[in-house]
């Protein structure tokens, strides 16, 4: 791979017996990493499941307050810490699916134009069925090429970079200033557009995999739209130009479809029933600003980025 060096950078908040897992196999990759930098995130009260890692070498560790955590400006702390040509972002709940996603990631980075490169998700086995088929959905098994050019046929898609695992020239993040904070959500997705717009591209490899899933509830996932669309509100100059309505209900429909033809007709009323919530959810983070304050914070899942938010903007 050209003698590029690569980091993994990984926020950790009191992970479970799988993160030792993840640690081992990122050590046993094809193209090992240079340096595995964790954001670890120390808990409010005190109790700490951070396990012993003197057994590893190259492993940063950087202490974060749970107050002072913020999805962006923590990860961005996180990257500038790095010297590597790339880093890699991975969540502490992934399961690497092989040794080679360091090395395939590589490869999409690689690309002509290129500025990130993003890995195909697919469900753990304790995964719900509706969630599986989002994860289908959201991660086909074809990969691609996003661009300016690509923004009729995918729209809101062309900004698709999750960071659960996503690999990006260090070296265009910093020219392009990072990930803009406090963000309640999206960061990623904020980012790609400016990668976007700066003329980039972002290659999704659907050879580059990991398992990851959520079984959220209804309740959850009315919160966890909630912030999404005020991630949007607050950057019209992104998603006033794509929709994601018309992305979900293409998802429902395409969903819907193959629920019938599975013949599991029991699973319209959960998949109607979610849709409603994180509709309901996303309909009112778009108009947050009209929300009494303490309706903000029962919907919201990150109360700390309203209290850093109204630090500077006491109108919201």
């Amino acid at each position: 791979m050209n003698n590029q060096t690569v980091d993994v950078l990984i926020p950790v908040y009191q992970p479970d017996k799988d993160f030792l897992n993840l640690i081992h196999d990122l050590k046993k990759q094809s193209v090992p990493p240079g340096k595995i930098i964790l954001m670890h995130t120390i808990p409010e009260s005190g109790y700490d499941s951070f396990p012993d890692l003197s057994a590893f070498r190259d492993i940063e560790v950087c202490d974060v307050l749970k107050s002072d955590f913020d999805h962006a400006g923590t990860r961005d702390e996180g990257m500038r810490c790095s010297e590597a040509d790339y880093v890699l972002l991975l969540t502490q709940d992934v399961i690497l699916y092989d040794h080679f996603l360091i090395e395939n990631l590589l490869r999409g980075i690689r690309t002509e134009g290129a500025a990130s490169c993003y890995g195909r998700q697919l469900p753990r086995h304790d995964c719900s069925t509706l969630e599986a088929k989002v994860r289908e959905f959201n991660y086909p098994a074809e990969s691609r090429i996003q661009s300016r050019e690509t923004l009729d046929d995918l729209g809101i898609k062309t900004y698709f970079s999750p960071d659960v695992c996503c690999m990006y020239d260090r070296k265009v993040y910093l020219q392009l200033g990072g990930f803009d904070s406090p963000a309640i959500f999206n960061e990623d997705m904020v980012f790609a557009w400016k990668l976007i717009e700066h003329g980039y591209r972002i290659v999704y490899r659907a050879d580059a995999v990991v398992y990851h899933s959520h079984n959220y509830s209804g309740k959850e996932q009315l919160r966890r739209n909630f912030d999404l669309a005020v991630s949007q509100a607050d950057h019209p100059e992104v998603f006033s130009r794509v929709s994601s309505e018309k992305e979900g209900i293409r998802m429902v429909r395409e969903t819907a479809a193959e629920i019938l033809r599975s013949g599991k007709f029991w699973l319209l009323f959960s998949l109607f029933y979610q849709s409603f919530m994180k509709y309901s959810g996303y309909f009112l983070g778009k108009r947050y600003r009209k929300l009494p304050e303490k309706l903000v914070m029962k919907l919201t899942m990150n109360r700390d980025y309203w209290r850093k938010k109204n630090g500077t903007d006491q109108s919201y």
